[in-house]
C-alpha cells in the first residue's frame, strides 16, 4: 500500500493540521477494495515495478525520470508492462528510463499556456483539485513549489502517480484519493489552488468556487481552467443530455459570465488569461489510452460542433485572488 505517513507528519502542524487529523480515515475510504474492485490489480502493478535508480530527473521543462542507459532492455520491458497495467493514461506525457508514455492529453501544452500567467510557484504550498495522475503536480514541483497536494477520487490515477513517485523518492508531492468535499471547510491554507478540467463537472458552480476560495489563504491565487462557450455576460450552456459524449457536464458559461461569478463569490481581480480551442493533436487516442477521444466526440462533418450539436470544446484559463 501507499505510505502516506510522511505527508501526514509533515502537515500535522500549522494550517493543514485539521486535515492531517482526518486523512487516515479519508485515505482508507478512498482506497477501499469494497468500493473499487480493480484496486488489487492496480496495487499488483505497483508491486511489479522493477527497482531502477534514475541517473537524472527533469521536472521543469518536462517530466523525465531516468535515462534509457539506467537499465537493460529486459528491465525496461518489465517496467513498460507494469505501467501498461494501469491503462488508460490520460494526462502526461512522461518519459521513464526510455519508456515514452504517450498519454491521451498533451498536458504539457496546457501547462505552457498556463504557466506564464501565474505568480511564481517557488516555495508555495499548492493544492491541485482533480489532478488526475499528477502530471501538473510534478510540473509545479519543477517550478520550485514547497509542497504540492493533489486530490482526485479515482484510485487508478492515484496508483499511476505513485508508480512515477517510486522513482522520484521522497519529493514533496502527494496525491490523495479524495474529492474537494473532503477538504475541511474554511482551511485557508494554500498559497495557490488549481482547478483544471473540473468546474464543468460540478452540479453547483457557485459552491465549487466557494470551496476553492475557502482553501486559499488571504491573498492566495486561484487558477481555474474550464470549458467555456462564446457569448455575452449571462450566457450559459446547460446541456440537457451529453456534451461531447460526457454525461456529467453541467454548466458551460461564457468567459464574461464566469468572471462575474468569480466576482460574486468574492474573488479579487478575476481575469481571463488564455483561451484555446482543443484540437485532435492535443487530445487523442494512443497506445496508452485506447478508448474514444476527441475525434470521436466531434461532429464528423463539422469540427466546430460536438456530436450532439453543441459548440466544440473551447478551454479558458482564469486567474483570481482570494480576499
Amino acid at each position: 500500500m501507499i505510505d502516506y505517513s510522511p505527508l501526514i507528519e509533515s502537515i500535522s502542524t500549522g494550517k493543514l493540521k485539521p486535515w492531517a487529523e482526518l486523512l487516515p480515515q479519508q485515505i482508507a475510504q478512498g482506497l477501499s477494495q469494497s468500493r473499487w474492485g480493480d484496486l488489487p490489480q492496480w496495487q499488483a502493478a505497483l508491486e511489479q515495478l522493477p527497482d531502477i535508480e534514475p541517473g537524472t530527473v527533469e521536472l521543469k521543462a518536462n517530466v523525465t525520470i531516468g535515462n534509457a542507459e539506467d537499465c537493460d532492455e529486459e528491465t525496461r520491458e518489465h517496467l513498460r508492462n507494469a505501467l501498461m497495467e494501469l491503462h488508460p493514461w490520460r494526462k502526461g506525457p512522461f518519459e521513464l528510463f526510455g519508456v515514452h508514455i504517450d498519454t491521451e492529453w498533451r498536458s504539457d501544452w496546457k501547462w505552457d499556456r498556463v504557466l506564464p500567467h501565474l505568480s511564481p510557484l517557488k516555495n508555495r504550498t499548492i493544492l491541485d483539485v482533480g489532478c488526475g495522475n499528477g502530471y501538473h503536480c510534478l510540473r509545479m514541483l519543477g517550478e520550485g513549489a514547497h509542497r504540492v497536494i493533489g486530490i482526485d477520487p479515482s484510485p487508478r490515477f492515484v496508483m499511476q502517480f505513485y508508480a512515477l513517485k517510486k522513482y522520484l523518492g521522497p519529493v514533496a508531492v502527494d496525491i490523495l484519493p479524495v474529492g474537494i468535499e473532503k477538504v475541511p471547510a474554511n482551511l485557508q491554507a494554500f498559497d495557490t489552488v488549481f482547478s483544471m478540467g473540473v468546474f464543468y463537472h460540478r452540479r453547483s458552480p457557485m459552491d465549487h468556487l466557494r470551496e476553492l476560495k475557502a482553501c486559499l489563504r488571504p491573498g492566495g491565487e486561484l487558477v481555474l481552467e474550464t470549458l467555456v462557450v462564446e457569448g455575452p455576460q449571462g450566457h450559459v450552456l446547460v446541456p440537457e443530455g451529453r456534451y461531447a459524449k460526457m454525461p456529467n457536464v453541467w454548466f458551460l458559461p461564457s468567459s464574461d459570465t464566469l468572471i462575474s461569478w468569480l466576482n460574486k463569490c468574492g474573488f479579487r481581480n478575476p481575469r481571463l488569461v488564455d483561451s484555446s480551442v482543443t484540437t485532435t493533436e492535443e487530445q487523442r487516442a494512443t497506445e496508452w489510452m485506447r478508448f474514444e477521444s476527441l475525434q470521436d466526440f466531434l461532429d464528423p462533418t463539422d469540427a466546430g460542433k460536438t456530436v450532439e450539436g453543441h459548440p466544440a470544446p473551447l478551454r479558458a484559463v482564469f486567474v483570481a485572488e482570494a480576499p
